[in-house]
């Protein structure tokens, strides 16, 4: 007789953990259509991987780029914006927060390690509102699906709320706000990489030397990865969006140039957060269906803001009142980066 005692068998959590991702998603989403609409199948699956190749263009640099910066530890440059005076180093983080090759789970030890070095809350607060909002690779990914003038619109609000935030709030601490903004235990990551260096030097040209190039192949294929799963998901939702949501709903809650369709648009996208690499191609789909440029870029920028690792990135490392300053500054930042860019 067989012992079957020790045969394997699968695991609800490991099943369910493959259908929450991207992969399984799809695969669901898939399924849904084909059961009750087989007639769109084809249709979607179409809509999505032509979608999907036209960006490939874009997913192809945007990970060399971000392979490069990670190879020759270019983040060394991003510490350097938080030394100096108070006001050059807000302009700076604000600026280089678009542009930090970090991952959600190094920016919580970055920052850490910056407070910890005595850099001032208000330029922090810069890095924070800026970093989410924009990096090499999200803002290829914008302009593949919502074209380069929104790209470079996000680029600049993202800059823009940088400053904003990191202004007011040095206003607010010469008011003698936030003395004591650290809690009393600081997070020291979420993760095993430990965080980005916060001394030494970039190494350019980093072939030269096996460990780099190591790096390299490996943050070129887990990013290829990443965003190739995460836009797959992103484009077959916006084909059923295109499908199935009426363009006339649409238009009535977040068309035309109005302020209330903005505001509306901003409210909703902090909970309903979307990450920076779906969003794109969703309101793609939206704005065909009638969303005003405006009102998108007010989904998306405070979508940004509250995603859970930028938020968790804030919170683990500050007191509460900081952490609804955050917030507050993003959801305003939103709202006027939306109504700027109606004009515009």
């Amino acid at each position: 007789m067989t012992d079957l005692s020790h045969t394997p068998t699968p695991s609800w959590r490991s099943l369910l953990a493959h259908l929450k991702s991207p992969w399984g998603v799809i695969v669901l989403i898939l399924l849904a259509v084909a059961l009750l609409d087989p007639a769109n199948l084809w249709a979607t699956v179409e809509f999505a991987a032509r979608a999907l190749a036209h960006t490939a263009q874009y997913i192809v640099f945007a990970v060399l780029l971000l392979s490069f910066l990670k190879a020759t530890g270019a983040e060394v440059m991003v510490a350097r914006a938080f030394e100096g005076r108070e006001t050059r180093m807000i302009v700076a983080a604000a600026l280089f927060g678009g542009l930090a090759p970090f991952c959600s789970c190094e920016v919580i030890p970055f920052v850490a390690g910056l407070l910890a070095l005595g850099a001032p809350l208000s330029a922090v607060m810069a890095f924070w509102l800026a970093s989410p909002l924009i990096d090499p690779p999200t803002l290829l990914i914008t302009a593949g699906a919502l074209g380069w003038p929104f790209a470079i619109g996000k680029a600049v609000f993202a800059v823009a709320l940088g400053l904003f935030g990191g202004f007011i709030v040095r206003g607010l601490m010469a008011k003698g706000a936030f003395a004591d903004p650290l809690r009393p235990r600081q997070s020291s990551g979420c993760c095993g990489c430990g965080g980005p260096k916060l001394n030494g030097k970039p190494h350019w040209a980093f072939w030269q030397e096996p460990a780099r190039r190591t790096i390299f192949a490996t943050e070129f294929r887990q990013n290829a990865l990443f965003l190739l799963k995460w836009l797959a998901l992103a484009y077959v939702l916006e084909a059923l969006l295109v499908h199935y949501v009426p363009a006339d709903l649409i238009a009535q809650v977040v068309g035309g140039t109005g302020v209330v369709p903005i505001v509306i648009a901003a409210v909703v996208g902090m909970p309903a957060y979307l990450n920076s690499y779906v969003a794109p191609p969703l309101l793609a789909g939206l704005m065909d269906q009638g969303m005003s440029a405006g009102a998108a870029m007010a989904f998306m920028i405070a979508g940004a803001v509250s995603s859970v690792p930028a938020m968790a990135a804030v919170w683990s490392l500050v007191k509460p009142r900081v952490f609804a300053t955050y917030l507050g500054l993003g959801l305003i930042g939103a709202v006027l980066s939306g109504l700027l860019f109606q004009m515009v």
